[in-house]
């Protein structure tokens, strides 16, 4: 399938002696930018068309440092649930990738994690123990305030939604090869040959995006949720040296 490429407001993608750099201009944050590929613009969710077992390899680089960076950005799999791109109605998440999001941003996902970094992470809130679980953790929200309670009843919750993250410690400017290793059951991420997170993996179908744009999200379990958009005081990027996509059954590259 062909890449489909998408560049909003100062978004877009740039050939480099390197590679492809997804780029997003200096900008004051009036308005959303972004800079995208991916394999499933136009497809129903039924028809995303990657399942495991498949291997992502992706060597690649930032041109600011974690915090410096604004936005978020990164490359994986998800099932592009809240209307990013086409018409298609709102799903709840899942997602098995490289993310990055800078301050303001402060999405916990597990509660041993901070809330913005560079993070390998995995999250389904489709599969059915997270649908069953969703009224208690409506229920629970008032009482997540208390951070002693959160603590208490966040990893419950972190299990049933099957999420795991970790912050990653490789430098952004400076090229990582990023493996991640998609089977039935799990997932395996990898920085320069080192397995940093072995995650419970969703059953797809999901789709291949990697971007870089200029929002901002900080939401906790408790309820309490905010999103916007930040500035970018220089040009920002992401560029991508070389990528393989590789289906078990079929062998295929991108």
């Amino acid at each position: 399938m062909p890449w489909n490429t998408l560049g909003v407001n100062g978004g877009g993608l740039v050939r480099t002696a390197q590679g492809l750099r997804l780029l997003n201009a200096r900008s004051r944050g009036e308005r959303y930018c972004n800079a995208q590929l991916d394999d499933y613009a136009g497809l129903p969710r039924s028809r995303f068309p990657n399942r495991p077992p498949l291997r992502l390899t992706v060597r690649a680089r930032f041109s600011h440092p974690a915090g410096v960076l604004s936005g978020t950005a990164g490359f994986g799999f998800w099932n592009d649930p809240f209307l990013m791109t086409d018409l298609r109605l709102p799903a709840l998440p899942r997602a098995l990738w490289f993310f990055y999001a800078g301050p303001p941003s402060d999405m916990r996902l597990a509660a041993a994690t901070p809330g913005w970094g560079w993070k390998a992470a995995s999250l389904d809130m489709l599969q059915p123990g997270a649908v069953a679980a969703l009224p208690l953790a409506a229920l629970a929200a008032p009482a997540m305030l208390s951070s002693r309670l959160y603590y208490r009843l966040w990893p419950f919750f972190e299990r049933r939604f099957a999420i795991a993250e970790t912050l990653l410690t490789a430098s952004l400017t400076d090229w990582h090869e990023y493996v991640l290793d998609w089977q039935t059951q799990q997932a395996t991420f990898g920085v320069d040959g080192r397995t940093v997170l072995v995650a419970p993996a969703p059953s797809g179908p999901l789709g291949l995006v990697i971007w870089i744009d200029n929002q901002y999200l900080a939401v906790h379990p408790s309820g309490w949720l905010r999103h916007g958009l930040v500035a970018k005081n220089a040009t920002q990027w992401l560029e991508i040296d070389d990528l393989s996509l590789e289906q078990y059954a079929s062998s295929r590259k991108r």
